[in-house]
């Protein structure tokens, strides 16, 4: 049978259209397998192309997809792959080819694995470096309940930057479980040139006779003095390790094979087959090497091999882009870091390998020697930084506020007890839209607020982004942070550079005598449009932005409640944030005691999957609908949730 080239812009499918789930792989030639792969391809270019998503790392694995699909017995078989940003064509194969346009948008398919959606998605991951911890546990739960099923993660060699990759490595290496890792080396950087020399090789040493043949030479080994057991060891793994380049894995106690052509069905059909039906215990990893944007020219050529992508046109892979009414946020903090750059050059940069993310590749171009990408390794960036602090210099540590959850030990440890002038820039703060629950900025205020020390910012438009960009450069006597959203700002005129603010001080925004709504953050927008509504109900309506969630502005705190009737809160961050801070206070004051009627809004505790950012917030109830019922609720003694909907009907 002859391989049939793909067109994505028109793609025909008769093999794939006779797969609704991996049983269906299992018979199908080597020659089926490779035009299977053509046409997962196709589909997997014209279902993002519809929708957008993740498309590079998807097409840089759909052959090793179907070849692990048809030689493993999934989802008896646990298949887990690390992120998940490359498990669209699984998902196609898995029976979700019908949904694929729902993917991303709200009810619909999520863009990475997900447990609650398929039996085929074992394990769920938003965040990298997380399968091989989570495969060896699956692996001993099997080995404890007496299981014989074999547990696949997928890894990539960008995730095995971090530190929790090696730390899984180790432990499995020790514990001599059966587990099958296979490491998607996608960007050359660890691979050798792969060849039909390598294939043979990888499917020799994988072989029942090569590795029956060494457990024998292992066993006559054993017999011999331990100093001469563990040189013939050495040798043995050594003469490997320079013919293949696995030494390092098999340091760790890992049996290694490859490196293999990841886009030759015909080389990786065998060498799964082998290791699949090794008798050998222990673990083993197989080096793939692939390439991200496979197949499809215009992912080949980008520089980020088309990550994430809009929906766009396949024959020119142009993206439809809304025009932007307001730079992001992301962008104003790049410009705001680079005009304080330019007059101070103790100011470093830091990414955890996130540049174009945070804006940091902009920093990059202009100063490439004060900008560092330390990898997929949050733990060690923040770190890294607080040596940077001790020698007098001024970092910028810049990571979504999801990730810096991995490195809140760092945080407390290294930065807060030291008290350390590490700064930190946390993108995404709040909901994130299509990317769901894995990657929502929740909680980044309740873990950092309980810090002493630390300086918490949240800016509420692109203009206090950058005045707070200044204050954190400016600011030399302790840790600070500041936290700001993704998407656009609301089009306010920008300075050449921002003006650092007082520490601790909010501001008034409207003067009203009866209701205060007090904001940390993007909500104020929202506050100001339920001020409007609450003033044409003859509620006089004071709105403030406290700037800073730490330290509070107690006095502007303390006029609030000492003036109003009614004082409410609003952020967008989990319970435990600013709000719980302004409640602490207050009851300490005992301004609690006086009839003053308090709301705190914040997120709701309940993980939201994947929906556009304003969905979500509606969700929530941190609409101005929801602000202004909120206020009603508390001076009518309605539910929030029955005052919402009455509010909305007027």
């Amino acid at each position: 049978m002859t391989s049939r080239p793909f067109d994505p812009t028109s793609p025909q499918t008769p093999l794939l259209d006779r797969v609704s789930k991996p049983a269906d792989l299992r018979n199908l030639s080597i020659e089926q397998l490779q035009q299977l792969s053509n046409e997962l391809r196709a589909e997997t270019i014209h279902s993002v192309s519809r929708t957008g998503g993740h498309l590079g790392a998807g097409l840089g694995v759909v052959e090793l997809t179907v070849a692990i699909h048809h030689v493993f017995d999934t989802p008896a078989d646990r298949l887990i792959w690390d992120v998940g940003h490359q498990c669209y064509p699984h998902k196609i194969l898995t029976g979700r080819r019908d949904r694929m346009s729902t993917i991303r948008q709200k009810d619909g398919l999520s863009g990475f694995t997900l447990r609650t959606e398929s039996e085929y998605d074992p394990f769920g991951a938003g965040h990298s470096s997380t399968s091989i911890s989570a495969g060896l546990g699956m692996a001993v739960a099997r080995d404890l309940s007496g299981g014989d099923n074999n547990v696949i993660a997928v890894i990539g060699d960008g995730a095995m930057s971090a530190g929790m990759a090696y730390e899984a490595m180790n432990n499995a290496g020790s514990l001599r479980s059966k587990l099958i890792v296979i490491l998607n080396d996608n960007d050359m950087s660890i691979a050798p040139p792969v060849g039909a020399m390598s294939a043979y090789l990888s499917k020799l040493l994988s072989s029942k006779s090569y590795i029956s043949i060494r457990q024998a030479l292992k066993q006559i080994a054993s017999h011999l003095p331990k100093p001469l057991e563990n040189a013939a060891r050495r040798a043995e793994e050594y003469t490997r390790g320079m013919v293949t380049g696995g030494t390092l894995f098999e340091e760790l106690g890992f049996y290694y094979v490859g490196p293999i052509d990841g886009h030759r069905i015909d080389h990786l059909v065998p060498v799964l087959r082998n290791v699949r039906d090794s008798e050998a215990t222990g673990p083993t990893l197989i080096h793939v090497v692939t390439q991200k944007g496979r197949g499809y020219a215009p992912a080949e050529a980008s520089a980020d091999k088309y990550h994430g992508v809009t929906k766009f046109d396949v024959v020119s892979g142009t993206q439809a882009k809304a025009a932007a009414k307001a730079p992001s946020y992301t962008s104003v903090f790049a410009k705001a870091l680079l005009a304080e750059a330019a007059v101070d050059d103790k100011i470093i940069a830091i990414n955890a390998a996130m540049p174009s993310g945070t804006g940091l590749d902009k920093f990059a171009d202009k100063y490439p020697d004060r900008c560092f990408d330390v990898g997929i390794a949050e733990q060690h960036a923040v770190t890294f930084a607080a040596g940077l602090a001790t020698e007098g210099f001024k970092p910028f540590v810049a990571i979504y506020s999801t990730f810096m959850q991995r490195a809140y030990d760092q945080m407390v440890h290294d930065v807060a007890v030291q008290n350390l002038p590490v700064r930190f820039a946390l993108d995404r703060a709040g909901y994130v839209g299509a990317d769901g629950a894995t990657h929502a900025g929740s909680f980044d205020l309740p873990y950092m607020m309980c810090l002493p020390n630390m300086v918490i910012m949240a800016a509420a438009d692109e203009l206090e982004l950058m005045h707070m960009t200044a204050t954190a450069a400016a600011h030399n006597s302790g840790p600070i942070a500041v936290r700001y959203p993704r998407g656009e700002g609301v089009g306010l005129e920008l300075p050449a550079r921002g003006t650092p603010l007082v520490i601790g001080k909010g501001r008034v925004i409207a003067e009203g005598s009866k209701v205060a709504l007090l904001s940390l953050g993007t909500r104020l927008a929202e506050c100001l449009k339920a001020a409007d509504d609450l003033n044409a109900r003859g509620l006089s309506t004071t709105v403030a932005d406290a700037r800073f969630a730490k330290p509070l502005d107690i006095d502007l705190i303390n006029r609030l409640a000492d003036t109003h009737e009614v004082l409410v809160t609003i952020e967008e961050g989990s319970a435990g944030g600013f709000g719980a801070g302004v409640l602490h206070h207050l009851a300490q004051t005992g301004r609690l005691d006086r009839g003053l009627k308090v709301r705190v809004m914040t997120m709701p505790d309940v993980f939201f999957e994947h929906a556009k950012p304003e969905d979500q917030l509606a969700e929530a109830h941190l609409t101005a609908a929801d602000i202004a019922a909120t206020v009603l609720g508390a001076r009518g003694g309605q539910t929030i949730r029955m005052a919402a909907e009455t509010s909305s009907r007027a």
